[in-house]
């Protein structure tokens, strides 16, 4: 994918085929979370812990880090509530540069897909995750960055395989906007065709 030229004025025309190819390349970024982890244990370091076991809620504060098998979440204040089906919501905020960070192994591949922003909403009963406010969502190859997005907000449903970028005021982008780098798949003829 070439680089886009931030200066240059997008025609509405264009910016309809941008969204179909976004939409069309989803598949390329979108990944399913290591399906071992909704069954393990969520453990976690933080300089202070409050639990609450008649609302089922364990808040977390200063500089938190929480596993939870492949699954790594980072951030200065994490809210944690039990589901009555054992699954786990978490909200992380605040973080490195204020934001928080979240990071889980693709099932069967040396892959992973990290993000980071001000907000991470994670809802274990769905296995979505939304990072909100200068949200910023990578697939690493082993270490190397495979694909990115940024914009205001980044949906991402490990179930079906999706995600969604917003622009916004607060995008990671200049001006607001959504931006991404979708490199092709490993073993295809567009991947054996880059220098």
């Amino acid at each position: 994918m070439r680089p886009m030229n931030p200066a240059a004025p997008v025609a509405p025309k264009q910016l309809v085929r941008a969204l179909i190819l976004c939409i069309g390349l989803a598949g390329a970024l979108a990944a399913q979370a290591e399906r071992a982890d909704r069954f393990k244990p969520l453990n976690f370091v933080a300089d202070s812990a409050r639990a609450d076991d008649a609302r089922q809620v364990n808040i977390l504060t200063g500089d938190v880090d929480i596993t939870k098998g492949t699954m790594i979440l980072r951030a200065q204040r994490v809210e944690v509530r039990q589901n009555t089906n054992g699954t786990q919501n978490a909200v992380a905020t605040g973080g490195s540069a204020g934001r928080a960070y979240f990071r889980q192994k693709r099932e069967g591949l040396d892959e992973y897909i990290e993000g980071e922003s001000e907000r991470i909403e994670y809802d274990g009963a769905t296995d979505v995750i939304r990072f909100t406010g200068r949200a910023v969502m990578r697939r690493l190859r082993g270490a190397a960055v495979a694909d990115e997005v940024v914009g205001q907000t980044i949906t991402y449903n490990n179930t079906t395989d999706v995600f969604q970028v917003a622009g916004g005021p607060d995008s990671a982008a200049p001006g607001g906007r959504v931006r991404g780098v979708i490199s092709p798949k490993p073993g295809s003829d567009a991947a054996g065709s880059q220098p």
